[in-house]
């Protein structure tokens, strides 16, 4: 019986889905792709036959019923989401669907923009005796947000932070954020686009991150990465460190 098959996209450069991913989207008779986001570059990977909807225009009923009916004719499907769906894809609500239809589904997991935005800048999240945790957020917009996971009271934790969804309101985020705990003088990162060939960086604190932003003319498609992480404060780690003993290692005599 054939499948249906979410499948992350990656962040936005084609090569950067998975090898699955891409296998399954060269077998594929049917793809549903989520145009407004998704890199189209991508689509060249599927057969000359292979039928293409755009969902971004479709309603998740109108997305079910395709599914159902390319499995009902035998035909592999994949639903192709952002980046890696378990963060905002939407996917919950289209596995039940899977299950109340009886339809057999997989998932195969994909680069979320979020590490691209990191590799894009060459960080890491998780800075040795800096920060060792990383918070995922966004705003309340017409998705609203639980009360108890505000920005403002995530703040006050100062640790890594990356902000989805969330642009538009730079000039509220960064008031949250200020409110919350974070110093004005905390480095931020905004990312347009990750790993597309149209991506921009704008670099700041939060005292100057709105302005540029605003200058760069950037209001949608773009994560706000913030924490000293991003700083110039630094310190190796404990796991290549000569006189640290581990499993594979015994300890350098100096």
């Amino acid at each position: 019986m054939a499948h249906v098959h979410f499948v992350g996209a990656g962040p936005g450069d084609p090569d950067l889905i998975t090898l699955k991913g891409y296998r399954l989207l060269q077998e594929a008779g049917v793809v549903i792709y989520a145009g407004s986001l998704v890199n189209p570059e991508l689509l060249k990977y599927c057969s000359e036959d292979c039928e293409i909807y755009d969902s971004a225009s479709m309603s998740l009923e109108e997305i079910i019923e395709a599914m159902e009916k390319g499995v009902k004719e035998g035909k592999e499907v994949v639903r192709l989401q952002t980046g890696d769906f378990s963060i905002y894809g939407s996917i919950r609500e289209q596995t039940e669907e899977m299950k109340k239809r009886d339809l057999d589904f997989t998932c195969t997991p994909g680069v979320s923009s979020f590490l691209g935005a990191a590799s894009s800048l060459g960080v890491e999240y998780t800075v040795p005796e800096v920060s060792q945790s990383v918070i995922i957020t966004r705003m309340a917009g017409r998705t609203p947000v639980p009360s108890k996971e505000s920005i403002r009271s995530y703040a006050q934790h100062q640790t890594s932070m990356v902000i989805f969804l969330s642009i538009h309101s730079i000039d509220q985020v960064v008031r949250e954020l200020t409110k919350g705990g974070y110093p004005e003088e905390t480095p931020v990162a905004v990312i347009y686009k990750a790993t597309w060939p149209e991506e921009k960086k704008v670099i700041g604190t939060l005292a100057n991150i709105a302005e540029k932003v605003q200058e760069a003319g950037i209001t949608k498609t773009a994560l706000i990465m913030v924490g000293d992480f991003l700083g110039q404060e630094f310190y190796y780690s404990k796991l290549y460190d000569s006189h640290f003993k581990h499993g594979y290692r015994d300890a350098k005599e100096d």
